[in-house]
């Protein structure tokens, strides 16, 4: 289980909260797309710790940002803060790859997720993050 962070909302409710609140919400494939990214991260990195930024985006962190899980009507995003320091031999970004700093993947209803691909991401922005 993630660790929970300041960052609570005005009912007080914590991020982790927060964030099964946006995947229950949901209730369509962008849920279940979020709820496997959220998934994949922690089982990646159990020290990660879960933030409610920006009015509504989940985020994960350690040492720094991993990523940001946003959705959007047609689109799962999950942004890679250092995106473009990161090794991407499978081939996973595929968008933001024009900016100097993050890298995006963006998920569609029917996409899977290259888990171990993705795993490795975490993986590697946690040991840039520590670096």
């Amino acid at each position: 289980m993630a660790k929970r962070t300041n960052g609570s909302d005005a009912r007080g409710d914590s991020p982790s909260q927060l964030i099964d609140a946006r995947i229950d919400e949901l209730g369509d494939w962008r849920g279940e797309m979020l709820a496997r990214i959220r998934a994949l991260v922690t089982e990646a990195d159990p020290d990660v710790v879960e933030e409610w930024k920006w009015r509504g985006v989940p985020v994960w962190s350690h040492a720094g940002m991993i990523c940001t899980g946003e959705t959007y009507k047609n689109a799962v995003k999950v942004t890679f803060a250092k995106g473009a320091s990161l090794d991407d031999p499978a081939g996973l970004f595929n968008s933001g790859l024009d900016g100097n700093t993050r890298r995006a993947i963006d998920f569609h209803e029917g996409d899977t997720v290259d888990e171990t691909a993705f795993q490795a991401l975490v993986h590697a922005a946690v040991a840039l993050n520590i670096s």
